[in-house]
């Protein structure tokens, strides 16, 4: 049993990892087929294996496998505590299932990585739902810094940006329940809930002593990543919101009016945008620059790789400024270092989150996945963000005060900039 349980897990494994020595995912595939049980644990018959060409050295590749693991980590104590519940748990009916994706999380966990997340295939659906810009819950991206959950920014006519919940709030409870411990998973999955219903969080806010009580309603969040009008001077204003799906048609629908106005400056507004699509990225920074001038660099340790403007140049010859806060995080941070390392493009604000690494997405056989990090984010000179954020050119603050009087002095700042140009 233990054998076969063993080697039942690595098969598992090898979902996970790229196929060597010339053994395919569709050789898998079949010798998975082939093998008829896919939930099940089941003795295997070398000699019928033998008879499919090519498939009886599978176990030669798990073994070898089983060796490498084993040289760098005592790998048996995984399968004496299988062994222990197994044969010791009596409280109610094992769910084995549920036990490997367990062991899975742990394993993602062990990275101590908040960025890098294993998916049971619910919570995959419901991640892939929210990349297309719709979701019930209060409107807030939310990540873990320095072990709090962290707001990193309020989207724009949420409900959690109408109740006062600002960028860099730490939330320490959700009705009642304490978030210190959970996963972001768990964390998100309390805040969020059934539109209409109302969830009280406890927040830290940097400057104050006191915890503050928040109550917010939870609503459906449609997302519209770009807006734009015209201010004062001519200046045409662009909002970007995310790097979504979506953003790139937005965008580009909304290309032929900005030029038809005939902006004197343009000022985007970054503010608050926890990033998105790398492709996205990519789409929108070449409407602003010239084709081969570089966007980002991803740095996976052993080597570069070197993302350039495709060559989409439709702003050419105006000024722009970007407007940054803290709540400005991944795509969007590489977007303002791309602007101003190519072009001068002056920043306005305050220093960006800090979250320079890239993560991929790889979708598991049974629907689950792991969103993982690859690499990190460079900007063209090569400066890396990650924890470090990007600092204004021109750093103006926007205390609680403005906000509540609907002032926006950084905006103001921005137009002060085009204006004397």
């Amino acid at each position: 049993m233990k054998k076969t349980l063993k080697k039942s897990f690595f098969i598992f494994l090898l979902i996970l990892t790229s196929f060597s020595a010339g053994f395919s995912m569709n050789d898998f595939l079949r010798f998975w087929d082939y093998k008829n049980n896919i939930n099940g644990l089941v003795n295997i018959d070398n000699e019928e294996i033998n008879k499919d060409n090519g498939i009886g050295y599978f176990w030669n590749i798990i073994d070898q496998k089983n060796d490498k693991i084993e040289n760098k980590a005592d790998f048996s104590i995984f399968w004496e505590a299988w062994s222990v519940i197994e044969n010791k748990y009596n409280l109610e009916p094992l769910d084995y299932q549920k036990m490997v994706y367990g062991a899975v999380s742990g394993m993602v966990d062990s990275l101590n990585d908040p960025y890098t997340v294993f998916f049971v295939p619910e919570d995959r659906a419901v991640f892939e739902q929210d990349m297309k810009g719709s979701f019930s819950g209060i409107g807030a991206e939310i990540g873990f810094r320095n072990k709090f959950l962290t707001v990193i920014a309020p989207l724009k006519d949420s409900p959690a940006e109408k109740a006062g919940i600002l960028p860099g709030d730490k939330i320490l409870k959700v009705d009642g329940t304490e978030i210190m411990g959970l996963s972001l998973d768990e964390a998100v999955s309390i805040v969020r809930g059934e539109k209409g219903s109302e969830v009280k969080l406890i927040i830290n806010r940097e400057g104050s002593d006191d915890l503050k009580e928040i109550y917010v309603i939870r609503d459906i969040i449609k997302i519209n990543t770009v807006e734009w009008e015209t201010l004062e001077n001519n200046i045409a204003y662009i909002r970007i919101s995310q790097f979504m799906d979506e953003t790139t048609s937005e965008f580009d629908s909304k290309i032929n009016s900005i030029l038809v106005s005939d902006p004197s400056g343009i000022i985007i507004d970054l503010r608050n945008n926890p990033g998105g699509y790398v492709s996205t990225l990519e789409d929108i920074a070449s409407k602003f620059l010239d084709k081969g001038e570089v966007i980002f660099i991803e740095d996976f340790g052993e080597k570069k790789e070197i993302y350039k403007a495709k060559g989409n140049r439709k702003f050419e010859n105006i000024p722009i400024v970007i407007l940054i806060n803290e709540g400005s995080a991944s795509a969007s941070e590489i977007f303002a270092g791309a602007l101003r390392d190519n072009d001068g493009v002056k920043l306005v604000g305050k220093t960006t989150f800090g979250k320079g690494l890239v993560q991929e997405m790889q979708n598991l056989r049974d629907g689950s996945a792991i969103k993982v990090t690859i690499a990190r984010w460079l900007t063209p000179n090569g400066i890396d963000i990650n924890k470090n954020g990007i600092n204004p050119d021109f750093e103006v603050e926007l205390s609680l005060d403005d906000w509540e009087n609907n002032r926006d002095p950084q905006l103001e700042k921005a137009i002060e900039i085009l204006s004397s140009k």
